[in-house]
Order: C-alpha cells, then sequence, then structure tokens
C-alpha cells in the first residue's frame, strides 16, 4: 500500500492516511479480510508517529472499514456493504456538484451537461 502525506498540507495527517487507506479499500486496492501493515511498521513507513496510525485504524473501524483483532492485527471489513456504496456515492456526488457548478458558471444547459455525461460514460 502506498501512502503518501504532505506535511505542507492543512489537512492532518491522520486524514490524509485515513482517506488514502479508505480510497484504496472503495477502488478494491485492499480486499475484505486483507491484514492491514502493523501500527509500528506503517508509522516507519510513512514516518509519523505509531500514535498517528493508531488512530487511523482508531477511526477507520469506527467508520466501519476495519476491524481490530487482539493479539492478529487490523484488518480491512466490508461487512457494512451499504455505509461502502454510500462512501463511492458521495465521492460522485462531490464531482458532480463541481461539474454542475461549472456547467451553470458557463451558462451550460442541463440537457447538454446530460448529453456530455452520457457521451463520456458510453466512452469508457
Amino acid at each position: 500500500m502506498n501512502v503518501i502525506v504532505s506535511n505542507s498540507s492543512d489537512v492532518p495527517l491522520y486524514v490524509q492516511i485515513k482517506e488514502q487507506i479508505k480510497g484504496a479499500i472503495l477502488k478494491g486496492e485492499l480486499e475484505d479480510g486483507e491484514l492491514l501493515p502493523s501500527i509500528r511498521n506503517f508509522a516507519n513507513d510513512v514516518q509519523v508517529s505509531v500514535l498517528t496510525i493508531r488512530r487511523v485504524y482508531e477511526e477507520l473501524e469506527k467508520e466501519g472499514f476495519a476491524v481490530s483483532q487482539a493479539g492478529r492485527g487490523t484488518f480491512v471489513s466490508m461487512g457494512n456493504l451499504e455505509l461502502l456504496r454510500d462512501s463511492k456515492r458521495r465521492i460522485i456526488e462531490q464531482d458532480l456538484q463541481k461539474a454542475v457548478h461549472n456547467a451553470k458558471l458557463f451558462d451550460i444547459a442541463k440537457d447538454d451537461l446530460y448529453a456530455m455525461l452520457d457521451i463520456l460514460y458510453q466512452e469508457d
């Protein structure tokens, strides 16, 4: 798992790391039941405090993206599929909000926006 953090970002380190892990889960790069790196190893790899990684794992567990097992580690959890689906939808909704905003800004009609979306969707 390749996680990149920026010390110059306004976003806290734990949030940067957590969002990248969630993104990997949503994209299928991390699979259900997959063991996440140990807190110590992950902290060394990313060059952050073990407390930061502990917080990341705790947040992921609260949000339903991970489950910790004492003595075994922290594992990817896709037990709450509806939560995963909702997270994916929110990502798309955010991008669509930007597109709608720009379309209104550039005076592009809704029908034209639909046509663009239809073409782009068919291209892949």
